[in-house]
């Protein structure tokens, strides 16, 4: 059979393990419990507890175990359930628990199909039930979470069911296994080797995912290859969706929307053309083909010089619509992002994405999703909420948030995201009066159902480690937990997070979670303050670069930075570029007041005078050279509270994260000295008291260039 032919290829049977071979994984897996530390296992370490009386508790307490499922038969969740108890609880137990399988008439309605309920019941069994399979798997992860954490199970009640139905990764990847913003090593699917061989870890990460809740995963990156879509690609993607099924999780694809010229040899992509309609349902038709419970597509368009409907004078409503009414017939989704925009040397680039979207509010399919990155410019240190969360109430809107850290340091710096996370989700909208938050203008909460989806772009890699700093799967676990219910606190998920990945000693507890809950602010700090924004070099961005120059005014930091002799900062308001007339009245009175503004972002809405008097009562020169000195000092104090920890955290992960906190400090220093000295040219006052003189003249900072940094999308 050709390649390229469009026949479908036959199917390959899937050997399943043989109950002999699953004892084998389980001994395999005590065997590697016994191996130092090296990240691997994430969260998911299930070593056994130490403290004896503890242990015992458990043990009487969760003696048997039982999946209690309408159908009450054994399927692959259900398998995928079981095998985790078994190892989890024989690990962390040091003793085998019986895990048995009822039929039940169901748990309650208000669980739906993905909630469950954990109950002690009067014979002493743990009762795990939930309506679907995939309950019964999401609630076997929440009973091993209540062990690992080491939380009380005696008389144990709990229920909980996702607020957002569709929880999503997108992963940046590339077919030749580049990572566009990746810093952990090469992407984990292997396309060349797919279908025939199935790395290991593929499982491995359906289970991190399934353990926190994410039920889907876009595998390719948002500037497309049409390649993807092809037969031979669809084969391999079909044997990545078949590892995830048990675990729950759906794949979807990046989609180009200029596939029918490059694959279908058409003369346009014009989303009215018959031809391109036509296309289009052909193409969903083979891919379900493939993939029976295929999600959908991701779509990039007329964004950064990538194909769209308005190459044809089109919306992105005619757009995202001509591929949702292909996917209609199957049950698929399109996911249509609105970050966009274009070179308008008159418009001010965080407005764009309003002016293009606002106007389309109503008109697109029901099976449609607009997805808006937090803020309005593109994933920033700290930015406000985007406006279209306000200004959209007859769309499906979701929530993209980037768990890879491209404006925070990489997987180089320490940047716990759930702080940003939940800052972005609270927001407050006032769409519908007080109480409308970001949060539930996502789970559809504020209008009555309908699609309700979030995604985080994700940080996995081929790194041992999968996110390349020790300390940066905390993002990946936040992220899914907040997906999952948007209400729990960020300190309480790092709590969590720590427990289950290294340790339940109250002193590591209490300084990881020191560390966790200040290091995003710490990044702030010494990188962007006071609402400064895009000043970071160009192209990799990692590290300062306020004075850099670029092919287009919106890719130069003096853009949004716009500092002069007067002062500092983007005047945002009537008198500048408008963009709080994006917002709710309530909102946009309060922040056009330089008085009222949220002193953290008032550099984004403001130019200020360089006296201006802070809320410190120091000017604004004095208070930015300040923050630059507390994010270094922030960083020293992260180095002074990990080297606490020499001892209570395993050898290689504490020297891992050790050295990787030491180029953070370097960083930091950096970031304070270029950004101050770049500053004073334009302020003309001096450093200071209490802010550490420049190790360099600015000419230093301004020549320092890196080739190949991870994840830069030229290469170089």
């Amino acid at each position: 059979m050709s390649m390229t032919s469009r026949s479908l290829p036959p199917r390959r049977a899937r050997v399943r393990p043989s109950p002999l071979a699953a004892l084998v994984l389980l001994a395999a897996l005590s065997v590697c419990r016994s191996r130092a530390e090296d990240g691997y296992r994430l969260w998911l370490r299930y070593d056994r507890i130490d403290d004896a009386g503890l242990r015992a508790g458990y043990l009487a307490a969760a003696s048997r175990i039982v999946l209690s499922t309408p159908r009450g038969s054994e399927s692959p969740v259900i398998s995928a359930a079981r095998l985790e108890l078994m190892d989890g609880l024989g690990g962390l137990l040091g003793a085998s628990v019986a895990v048995e399988l009822e039929k039940s008439p169901g748990a309650a309605s208000s669980l739906g199909d993905e909630g469950y309920t954990l109950t002690r019941r009067g014979d002493g069994a743990i009762v795990i039930a939930a309506n679907q399979d995939i309950g019964t798997l999401y609630g076997s992860f929440a009973l091993l979470r209540q062990l690992q954490t080491r939380r009380p199970i005696a008389g144990l009640h709990v229920a909980s069911t996702p607020r957002i139905a569709r929880r999503i990764l997108d992963h940046w990847d590339n077919i030749n296994r580049t990572v566009e913003r990746g810093y952990a090593g090469a992407s984990l699917w292997e396309w060349f080797v797919l279908p025939e061989y199935r790395d290991p870890r593929y499982r491995d990460y359906a289970r991190a995912c399934a353990s926190v809740g994410i039920n889907g995963a876009v595998l390719t990156n948002v500037n497309a290859d049409t390649l993807a879509l092809t037969p031979p690609y669809l084969e391999k993607v079909a044997a990545l969706a078949a590892e995830f099924r048990p675990y729950g999780i759906r794949v979807y694809l990046s989609a180009r929307f200029s596939a029918p010229i490059e694959l279908g040899r058409l003369p346009t992509a014009d989303p009215l053309d018959p031809g391109v309609i036509a296309w289009w349902h052909a193409k969903a038709d083979e891919i379900y083909r493939y993939i029976p419970d295929f999600g959908g597509f991701l779509v990039k368009a007329n964004s950064e010089g990538e194909p769209g409907p308005q190459d044809y004078g089109r919306t992105h409503a005619d757009g995202a619509n001509l591929i949702a009414d292909a996917l209609a017939p199957h049950g698929g989704i399109v996911m249509w992002r609105a970050f966009v925009y274009g070179v308008q040397p008159k418009v001010d680039r965080v407005n764009q994405a309003y002016n293009e979207f606002k106007p389309l509010d109503g008109k697109f399919h029901s099976n449609v999703v607009v997805q808006i990155k937090n803020g309005p410019l593109d994933f920033q240190p700290r930015e406000p909420f985007h406006p279209l969360f306000g200004s959209m109430p007859h769309t499906q809107l979701a929530l993209e948030l980037q768990i890879t850290q491209e404006y925070l340091g990489a997987s180089i710096q320490l940047a716990y995201l759930g702080p940003l996370f939940q800052e972005a989700l609270r927001s407050e909208t006032f769409s519908a009066g007080p109480g409308s938050t970001v949060a539930r203008v996502v789970d559809g909460s504020l209008r009555s159902g309908g699609l309700s989806v979030i995604a985080g772009v994700a940080n996995t890699g081929t790194d041992r480690d999968w996110t390349g700093h020790p300390l940066a799967a905390a993002n990946w676990y936040a992220f899914g937990r907040l997906a999952w219910d948007h209400t729990l606190d960020a300190a309480d998920i790092a709590d969590e997070w720590t427990r289950m990945s290294f340790s339940n000693d109250p002193r590591v507890v209490e300084t990881l979670g020191r560390m966790l809950a200040s290091s995003r602010e710490i990044v702030v700090n010494y990188s962007m303050p006071l609402g400064l924004h895009h000043i970071m070099a160009t192209d990799h961005h990692y590290g300062p670069g306020p004075w850099a120059s670029a092919g287009r005014p919106d890719w130069t930091p003096a853009y949004y930075h716009r500092a002069d002799a007067v002062g500092l900062g983007a005047d945002r308001t009537a008198q500048g570029t408008n963009a709080l007339a994006q917002y709710a009245p309530e909102i946009a009175t309060a922040w056009a007041d330089e008085d009222t503004c949220p002193e953290n972002l008032i550099l984004w809405f403001h130019h200020l005078p360089w006296d201006h008097r802070m809320k410190s009562g120091r000017t604004l020169w004095v208070e930015l050279c300040l923050r630059y000195q507390q994010g270094v000092d922030g960083v020293r104090q992260l180095e002074r509270d990990w080297d606490s920890l020499a001892g209570l955290v395993d050898a290689e992960r504490f020297a891992h994260v050790n050295a990787l906190l030491g180029q953070q400090e370097r960083d930091a220093c950096a970031w304070r000295d270029a950004c101050t000295l770049y500053f004073q040219q334009f302020s003309k006052q001096p450093i200071p008291a209490g802010v550490e003189p420049a190790e360099h003249p600015l000419a230093y900072y301004e020549a320092v260039q890196l080739h190949y940094f991870p994840g830069t999308p030229s290469g170089k």
